[in-house]
């Protein structure tokens, strides 16, 4: 079977009322969801394990550059992670109630196919 590459990108907004929610939680409660959460996302990698490229991680604060030059700025990209699939449908399967959203506060993972370079 052949398998194609994805890019699983994990999204939300600071400034959601899911991220309003979790940070007013009182702070032990939140530990234990943290907590929980993590043995969820341990749980997907686990199941997962033999389609994960690379697990990918968080990502940083961003930079953009364009023709003005360079700036800080903040968008809703939080993470990634690249998984084999034999179709992108598979691929997008693989995150259905995925812990990124349905525990913590983020809000979607969209998914991509990683495209061959023109002859390359």
């Amino acid at each position: 079977m052949i398998l194609d590459t994805y890019l699983a990108v994990f999204l939300g907004s600071k400034t959601s009322s899911k991220w309003a929610a979790w940070n007013a939680m009182p702070e032990v409660e939140r530990k234990a969801k943290e907590q929980e959460g993590m043995a969820a996302w341990k749980g997907w990698v686990e199941k997962h394990q033999g389609a994960i490229e690379a697990m990918g991680g968080p990502l940083g604060k961003t930079k953009k550059v364009d023709g003005k030059g360079l700036a800080d700025i903040a968008n809703e990209m939080g993470a990634f992670t690249v998984v084999r699939a034999a179709s992108h449908e598979a691929a997008a399967k693989m995150f259905e109630n995925h812990p990124h959203f349905t525990i913590f506060p983020g809000e979607r993972v969209e998914i991509m196919p990683v495209l061959p370079i023109p002859g390359g």
